[in-house]
């Protein structure tokens, strides 16, 4: 990354994460956020997508670098080193991450549009399965799924949920998406699909009154939906920094060999 960066420090309410906060405030001569050209996050995964999202919704693409105070982490470097965190970050390596755009529109026919860097997922809301037709590029691939849900997942997010519903892990970098059914019921032995990152997804859902189904983008919910829409937003691309020992990529590649 180079050096001479001006970083900001962010923390979670965690416990963890504010403890940390706290021993490294006089480590460094912060900036405020707005200032920075990295910021430096404390916590998890699920605070690094909620700074993630902040930084799609404020428009300037500011590098992230992560440390676990968390659980998983795998969006997160690990909290011990040698290295003092300018150090860190200058040496880090940067991976980028294209989130996905997602455009819902709801049985009364309202829009909504959110972006997911993990993962956009159809989920039935009752005990009814879902029943929902799959289009991509405007053709109908599929033209009755039924089953829990259905995901579309990015290569950074492939081994989140997408890798508990038995999806593929895509390396990063492999200009790919998956599609995978969460416990399909008909066609029952269907293991979902892997697509271009330029291909345009989108789901019907069929008998949204009798079979209500909502959608998640990361952490934002859409209840009763009637069409999704997603896509690959190439122009919304994020920059995430790994300790070069430990990069997402490699991770990536060794949860493949997870036994």
């Amino acid at each position: 990354m180079g050096k001479n960066l001006a970083l900001a420090l962010v923390a979670s309410d965690g416990a963890r994460a504010q403890e940390a906060a706290a021993a490294l405030v006089d480590a460094h001569d912060w900036v405020p956020e707005e200032e920075a050209d990295v910021l430096v996050v404390l916590g998890g995964d699920g605070f690094m997508l909620h700074v993630l999202h902040n930084v799609l919704d404020g428009g300037k693409p500011i590098p992230a670098f992560g440390i676990n105070h968390g659980t998983v982490g795998f969006l997160m470097n690990k909290a011990k080193s040698s290295r003092t965190i300018a150090e860190r970050v200058a040496k880090a390596k940067a991976i980028a991450v294209a989130p996905l755009s997602m455009t819902a529109v709801t049985h009364s026919g309202s829009q909504h549009s959110y972006f997911a860097i993990n993962e956009v997922s159809l989920l039935r809301e009752t005990r009814q399965t879902a029943k929902l037709e799959v289009r991509v590029n405007g053709k109908v691939r599929m033209a009755e799924l039924a089953c829990d849900g259905v995901l579309v997942a990015t290569p950074a997010g492939s081994s989140a949920y997408n890798l508990s519903a038995n999806g593929p892990i895509l390396p990063l970098g492999s200009n790919m998406v998956a599609l995978t059914p969460i416990s399909p019921f008909r066609p029952r032995r269907w293991r979902g699909a892997i697509l271009p990152d330029s291909a345009d997804v989108s789901f019907r859902v069929l008998e949204p009154e009798k079979r209500p189904v909502a959608v998640v983008a990361d952490q934002k919910e859409v209840r009763d939906i009637k069409e999704v829409r997603i896509a690959v937003a190439h122009d919304k691309e994020l920059t995430l920094l790994f300790d070069r020992a430990s990069s997402l990529d490699e991770r990536i590649f060794a949860e493949q060999f997870q036994v």
